[in-house]
Parts: C-alpha cells; sequence; structure tokens
C-alpha cells in the first residue's frame, strides 16, 4: 500500500517518498523517441490484457475452483509480461491453504504473486474505488480493510481465518506501507493471528526488482507516473523468491512468527527498526534527510539485488500505502 496519510497501527507510513526512492528508467530523465513507441506498445498491451481479464472474470465464477486458479495465474503473467516486465521464480511454493506474507514494494507485487500463489487478497477498502484496479480487486475477492483504526481489525483477522480454514489462501503485505526496496518495514503481527488460529502454515515471499527504482511505488506518486516507468524501463527483471514455510509448530505466538517471516524475507536486515516518520509539520527538507539516512543505512544490509542507485529520482507505482496491505 503506497501511503501519505497519518500512520496507524494498522498501516504505517514509510520514509520512502517519489523523489528520492526511485527514478525515471533513462539516464537523461526521458525516453527518446524509440523508447516511448515500446513504451505506448507496453502500456497498450497491458492494460488490454487486464481489460480483457476483467470482461471474461464474471463467467469464470462458473468453473471448478482449480481451473479458475489456474485462468488467474495464466492471466496475471500474461499481463505481467505484456507490461514489459521479465521474472524469475526461485524455490517452490507450498501447496494449500496458505498465508502468503511478502515485502511490499510495487503494484506489480500483487500480479507476480497470483502467478504462483493465487489467494485473496488484503487491501484499505480505498483500493475499492480505484478506477479499473478497484474492480479488478473486488472481483478477485478481496478482503477490505478500514485504515484508519482498530475497531475493525479483529473482524477482519477473524475473516481471514475463517477463508483460510476453508481451505483458501489469503495474500498480505504486513509491511503496511509500500517501501522503496532499499528499505523495508517491520511486519506487522495482526495478521500472523489468523494463521494461527485457523492452523496453518506461512509461507514467506520476497519480491526484488532491478533497477528497483523503476518498479517502487512509494509516497504520492500517481499510478499513471508509476505504469509510465515501469513500461518505459529497459529489461525491467522481477526476481520472486519463496523461502521455506513457517508454522505454528515452532513459531507459537504471532509476535514470533512474523518476526521469523520477516527474517526469511528479509535475512540481511530483519531486526531494523521502522524509521519513524516526520512530524507533519516538518519542512520537506527534513523528510528528505529522515528518507536519505534511513536509505543510506540500509542499504549496506541488504542483499546486492535489493541496492540500486540511481543519479535522478522520481517514483513508482500506486501511493505507499496503495496496495492492498
Amino acid at each position: 500500500m503506497n501511503g501519505t496519510t497519518a500512520p496507524s497501527p494498522w498501516l504505517p507510513t514509510a520514509p520512502c517518498t517519489p523523489g528520492h526512492c526511485a527514478a525515471h528508467p533513462e539516464p537523461e530523465g526521458a525516453p527518446g523517441p524509440a523508447g516511448v513507441v515500446r513504451a505506448l506498445v507496453r502500456l497498450t498491451a497491458g492494460l488490454g490484457t487486464v481489460l480483457l481479464g476483467l470482461l471474461v472474470a464474471p463467467a469464470t465464477g462458473l468453473l471448478p475452483t482449480a481451473v479458475r486458479l489456474a485462468l488467474v495465474r495464466h492471466w496475471m503473467r500474461a499481463a505481467v509480461r505484456a507490461f514489459g516486465v521479465r521474472v524469475r521464480y526461485e524455490g517452490v511454493p507450498a501447496d494449500g491453504p496458505l498465508l502468503v506474507v511478502a515485502n511490499h514494494v510495487s503494484w506489480l507485487d500483487i500480479p507476480l504473486i497470483a502467478t504462483v500463489l493465487p489467494g485473496r487478497m488484503v487491501a484499505k477498502s480505498e483500493v475499492r474505488r480505484w478506477p479499473v484496479l478497484g474492480t479488478l480487486a473486488a472481483l478477485g475477492g478481496t478482503l477490505f480493510i478500514e485504515r484508519d483504526g482498530l475497531r475493525s481489525l479483529p473482524g477482519t483477522v477473524r475473516e481471514m481465518s475463517g477463508v483460510l480454514a476453508g481451505g483458501g489462501r489469503v495474500v498480505v503485505f504486513p509491511e503496511g506501507s509500500t517501501w522503496c526496496g532499499r528499505e523495508g518495514g517491520r511486519f506487522r503481527p495482526a495478521a500472523f493471528q489468523a494463521a494461527l488460529d485457523a492452523g496453518r502454515a506461512v509461507q514467506p515471499v520476497r519480491i526484488d526488482y532491478r533497477p528497483t527504482d523503476a518498479a517502487a511505488y512509494v509516497g504520492a506518486d500517481p499510478l499513471g507516473s508509476s505504469l509510465w516507468r515501469v513500461v518505459s524501463a529497459r529489461r525491467l527483471t522481477a526476481v520472486v523468491r519463496m523461502p521455506e514455510p513457517l508454522t505454528g509448530l515452532r513459531h507459537q505466538d504471532r509476535r514470533t512468527l512474523a518476526a521469523a517471516a520477516q527474517r526469511a524475507v528479509h535475512p540481511s536486515g530483519a531486526d531494523r527498526r521502522v524509521v519513524r516518520q516526520p512530524a507533519v509539520d516538518q519542512s520537506c527538507t527534513g523528510r528528505r534527510v529522515v528518507a536519505q539516512r534511513a536509505v543510506a543505512r540500509d542499504s549496506a544490509n541488504l542483499p546486492s539485488l535489493s541496492v540500486h542507485q540511481r543519479s535522478s529520482s522520481s517514483p513508482a507505482s500506486a501511493r505507499s500505502a496503495r496496495t492492498p496491505a
């Protein structure tokens, strides 16, 4: 989720900002004529693939679950490829009902996970009102949450637990916000209670992008700007890693389970603390300093795949608190 709103216990905000955590894919800041044509073709193909899926989605409700999930996987894979993103998967995902938890960098995280581990996403309620993507999320059975307070959180956890107990799969981004890929947030423990209550395993997933700045969707960056950065990027590659699943047999409370999942996703920096946002009334310069320090500090701890340095910057996809959390 991409967010610029005030932090909440369920939906924290990240220090990552569009101006410092994402860059234009071309060194000079704008693609040349050939690059523009390529980007337009990708954008048209990607949006066309998404819209085609939306049109046929109602009919898939009549199909057996296994067939429907297979179609979703193929659809999402086709959409990602149409946008010009190359994908490499490492590891074998577990079968059956799972709580899937992943780091959150971009709106691309959602279709990337859906290609191998389709399930019901957890997202903020505002996503329901987004054009195209909101309809897509609703048709996919997204579990919408109210991010402005904790009152609805127990009900959301119960609903997640019910899906898992019934043999379904739930996908959540426990960092609660999108991060740039160089910096990551602490995993919030609430969602892990659903796995414990249902007696289901947790499948950690780590997503990295090369270059990170082309895919990152943080701060107040508009979705249109993020889409353009993605389709304009040259050789944008996503690497999706799936470590061994975690169970409640070894981690019997939600905090230790969340910490274990965080270590699996961020093996070099799992114990980092979430960098606090500057006060709302601080100057833009102050916020930039905090963001830059956070990125510089954690760059040394993250695997080289996650560390990309660019001279120019301006972010990617929907706001830092945007995608399903």
